[in-house]
């Protein structure tokens, strides 16, 4: 949860979001100065001295799965692929097929702040010499491909929101953050001054652009904000993000949770989402004589998220706990920040997109168990579909729905169980269709197994 005046999150190019001061960024997509672009992995690896790189690739169920490479054969497998068996990670393989290989991103590499002569690299998965079309990278390189055909460049930013909890006893780590309304609390937040100030000193050394921290709405809950860019470099940085904080965690002897609901009457993690379209250094989503200051095109792209909500669902609240945060009593802070309804707003957090300011959307829908590429994808095949059909999102609303839900037959309701999501998403053609069949396949018969095994399945 970012500020809530001058609100800067992860798409505004004109604020910074600190005491409501206003800055511009040197460029909407800061360059990362400390791991830029580059082509020649193995010639990066020896001049950086490192002794180790993990070729990373994320599973349909967002586990980060990895081989440690050494540097004298990285020129090797960056050529070959590192081989994976496909079916000891959830990627919809038999222990028969072929092995999976996995071919880095040169331009995603970037060194562990904890372990500086190891660095990790996102790999694209390819089967016998093609793209393994399930791969959830592949599958938001698939949807940007589609996006840059129409003329637009996809950017975001994300609010990865989680928990610090006791490794032995799984409650709050900090025994004394117990506030009934803990959000922002600077005691509580401070007393984790050491964990959180090297989490935002390593994004810094990153080149990420972090810009604030806080304690959220549930005790033991915080979120870090870094800030936006290119859906792929987001994507990597959300995955990359939940490893290091994770690990970081555990140094201080706590460990973390991205779970939906990792404690009942808390409120929950959310993955909030900040979308906008650009061209060049133009963003199409801005027009000052718009309602709001948005253009038409970025309502479009907003009727396509509220036409395709329900269905989405399976994908931005992707396990049983998803729907324990959407839609329920409130917690004990007074509220679960989370939508109930396929509804829209202004700044108004209360509806399953707000819009905050005159330059983006934000999709309050997903939550942490979301997978990083995945949610990206999703999010952009249903704004594409809107834009390329020109729905209308219909009027806003400047409701409470908390207090005041929308009257009958003026706004659905969002699922009530994955179970539910999962046949909204199956009977979703256009989603479908955009999305593509291999994938979606595959992720349907994965995720229909998490109610029977009661989710346990996926990690924390």
């Amino acid at each position: 949860m970012l500020n809530r005046t001058q609100r800067h999150s992860a798409l505004d190019p004109t604020t910074n979001g600190v005491s409501g001061m206003h800055a511009r960024f040197p460029d909407p997509t800061p360059k990362d100065l400390l791991n830029p672009p580059m082509t020649d992995l193995a010639q990066t690896v020896a001049d950086r001295g490192l002794r180790h790189v993990l070729f990373s690739f994320t599973d349909l169920f967002g586990v980060q799965r990895a081989k440690l490479v050494p540097a004298s054969a990285v020129a090797a497998l960056a050529a070959d692929g590192a081989g994976f068996a496909g079916f000891a990670a959830w990627l919809h393989l038999t222990p028969a097929d072929p092995d999976v290989l996995a071919l880095p991103d040169p331009a995603s590499l970037m060194v562990l702040p904890w372990q500086r002569d190891v660095a990790w690299v996102a790999t694209n998965l390819v089967v016998e010499g093609q793209p393994l079309e399930q791969a959830p990278r592949r599958v938001l390189q698939q949807q940007l491909k589609r996006a840059e055909a129409l003329g637009f460049a996809f950017r975001s930013g994300v609010e990865a929101e989680f928990f610090l909890l006791d490794p032995e006893q799984g409650g709050v780590a900090d025994r004394f953050d117990r506030q009934s309304k803990p959000c922002y609390d600077q005691i509580s937040l401070m007393r984790r001054y050491p964990l959180i100030s090297e989490l935002i000193g390593a994004m810094e050394e990153l080149g990420w652009g972090p810009y604030q921290a806080d304690h959220e709405d549930a005790n033991g809950q915080f979120e870090l904000n870094w800030t936006y860019a290119d859906a792929l470099t987001t994507a990597d940085r959300h995955a990359f993000f939940k490893v290091m904080a994770a690990t970081l965690a555990e140094q201080h002897g706590c460990g973390v949770s991205f779970d939906p609901k990792p404690i009942e009457g808390l409120t929950g993690n959310g993955a909030h989402l900040h979308v906008s379209l650009w061209k060049g250094g133009r963003n199409l989503f801005h027009d000052p004589a718009g309602e709001k200051g948005l253009s038409s095109l970025a309502y479009h792209f907003l009727g396509g998220l509220l036409a395709h909500a329900r269905a989405l669902c399976a994908l931005t609240n992707p396990v049983p706990a998803s729907y324990r945060r959407l839609a329920r009593a409130s917690t004990s802070s007074g509220s679960t920040w989370s939508p109930a309804w396929i509804s829209y707003g202004g700044n108004n957090r209360t509806h399953l997109v707000r819009i905050p300011d005159n330059q983006r959307l934000e999709l309050r829908l997903p939550d942490g168990a979301a997978n990083p590429y995945l949610l990206q994808a999703a999010v952009l095949a249903a704004g594409l579909d809107g834009i390329e059909r020109r729905l209308d999102p219909g009027p806003r609303s400047d409701a409470n729905t908390y207090t005041d839900p929308p009257a009958a037959g003026t706004a659905q309701p969002l699922p009530g169980s994955l179970e539910e999501a999962l046949e909204a998403f199956a009977a979703d053609t256009i989603l479908q269709d955009a999305l593509g069949t291999e994938f979606c396949s595959a992720y349907q018969e994965l995720v229909a197994l998490l109610p029977a095994r009661g989710g346990g399945m996926r990690p924390t």
